[in-house]
Parts: structure tokens; C-alpha cells; sequence
């Protein structure tokens, strides 16, 4: 097909993306500048897309008024808390994909068996377990669930099987030691599936709600989710309050999804490989 046969095609296909984008981020655009208005203009009719006065108000009232900012802290000391799970995940990974051991194949699958199981079956057992460990009502207990997945676990282990073995032994011939070999070598050319499973774990992180509200009975142990289902309990219907709290939930992963974006698409495309 000749370049002036294509250019339409090309065209239409843009155009048809570029409807598709606006229309997608629309509701994030109308949540962001609805967060900036005042209740009486949040609330008019017909309603108007960006603010006549932009105001700092409602975010300002979520932290001195509703204690957003524990919630805040919290959840990024619960993000924090899952990079250890990430690097267990990777270290995982590459015992599955570079090491010959017995049941290897067996055990593999039993981590791979693991996706089948609901989250909520598990959460009787685990909140028992974090309860003997006198680890309930602790940020350590909200983030112990999701440190490690099978999911990460495989993605590593797909990915560090495209490594060259001859790398790792010229490594380990030149004196490296196991650890850094993983440290030295393995972990700079898993930079990809790295910034894949980061976004991955930060998200399960900032989203958390279901298990903070189960294992944490002090309202200041709460994560951000949980904070703002509380604002239907605590005020009457405020839509620039409600706006600046799903702001304040939905901006920062839209801002890491970015930032992350390519190596992620590389990610998941050199996992697939062998």
C-alpha cells in the first residue's frame, strides 16, 4: 500500500484515538478542576468544566480538618514497606529462572497455583497469623499481605530467564559471590520488569482498603483509601471535598504511570521472551 493510500487510514485511526483519549480522561479533568471550585459553583447548574475562582480550600480543609495527612503518611510508609516484598520477589525470581534444584518445576507451579486463590480466603488466615505476630493495628500488618505476589514472582522469573548464563558465570568466574551477582549484574539489566512490578506494588499500596479496615482498629493507622470513604460519614455531601480527596488518591499513580510508562510497555513485552 503506497504512502497516499495510507494517509487517510492513518488519519482516521488518529482521530479515532484522539476521541478516545478526551473522552477517557475526561472525568479525571472534571475531577481535578472541580476539586478548585468553591461548593456553590461545584454545585450550580448548568455546571461549568473549569473553575471562575480556582481555590486551594478543599485540600487545604482535608489536612487540617480531616487528618488527611496521617492517611497520607501512612500510605506511603505502606508503599515504602513494599519495596522490601519487591526485592524478595526479584531475588525469587531469578532462584526460579538461574538455579537447577530439586521439586524446582513442583514448587513453581504451587507459587503459580496461588493466583487461583481469592484474596478474601485468605484474609481470615492471614489476619490470625498477623494477630499471634501482635502485628494487627500496625502499619507493618497493613502492608505484610501484599509484599509478595505470585504474579511478581513470575514476571521476574520470565524475564531473568532471558539473561545469558555465560554473563552470570564470566561474573562469577572474575570472584563475584552470588549476592553480587544478583546485586551487580542481575538487578541493572531487570531495570524493566524492576519499574513494571514498582508501579505494580505501588498501586496495590496507595489503593489498599479492604484489609487496612480489617487490621487496623485505630482510625490513625488508616491508609488514604479508607480516609476517604470516611468523608460520606463525616460531612454532609461536599463535592469539591469528595473531588479533592479522589484527586489526591487518582494524581499521584497517573504521575508514576508516566514517569514509568516505557519501561513498563518494555517490561511486559522482554518478559514474554526466552
Amino acid at each position: 500500500m503506497t504512502d497516499r493510500r495510507r494517509r487517510p487510514i492513518v488519519v482516521a485511526v488518529g482521530a479515532l484515538l484522539t476521541v478516545g483519549a478526551l473522552a477517557t480522561s475526561f472525568p479525571f479533568v472534571w475531577m481535578v478542576t472541580s476539586s478548585l471550585k468553591p461548593p456553590s459553583e461545584a454545585l450550580a447548574v448548568p455546571p461549568t468544566l473549569l473553575p471562575r475562582s480556582p481555590s486551594l480550600d478543599a485540600y487545604a480543609r482535608l489536612f487540617t480538618e480531616l487528618d488527611f495527612g496521617r492517611y497520607l503518611v501512612n500510605t506511603i510508609v505502606v508503599v515504602l514497606i513494599g519495596g522490601v516484598g519487591l526485592l524478595a520477589m526479584a531475588m525469587a525470581g531469578y532462584g526460579f529462572a538461574k538455579y537447577r534444584f530439586r521439586g524446582r518445576g513442583v514448587l513453581f507451579l504451587l507459587v503459580l497455583m496461588t493466583l487461583m486463590i481469592p484474596v478474601q480466603v485468605t484474609m481470615i488466615p492471614t489476619y490470625l497469623i498477623l494477630n499471634e505476630l501482635h502485628l494487627t493495628n500496625t502499619l507493618v500488618g497493613v502492608a505484610a499481605p501484599t509484599l509478595v505476589s505470585a504474579f511478581g514472582i513470575f514476571l521476574f522469573r520470565q524475564f531473568m530467564a532471558t539473561i545469558p548464563d555465560e554473563l552470570l558465570e564470566a561474573a562469577r568466574l572474575d570472584g563475584a559471590g552470588e549476592l553480587r551477582t544478583f546485586w551487580r549484574i542481575v538487578l541493572p539489566l531487570s531495570k524493566p520488569i524492576l519499574a513494571v512490578q514498582a508501579v505494580l506494588t505501588f498501586i496495590a499500596g496507595w489503593n489498599s482498603f479492604l484489609w487496612p479496615l480489617i487490621i487496623a482498629t485505630d482510625q490513625d493507622k488508616y491508609t488514604l483509601a479508607v480516609g476517604l470513604s470516611l468523608l460520606n460519614q463525616q460531612i454532609t455531601v461536599n463535592p469539591t471535598l469528595q473531588m479533592a480527596g479522589s484527586s489526591l488518591m487518582v494524581v499521584p499513580i497517573i504521575v508514576v504511570f508516566v514517569c514509568f510508562q516505557r519501561y513498563i510497555v518494555q517490561g511486559f513485552t522482554m518478559s514474554g521472551l526466552k
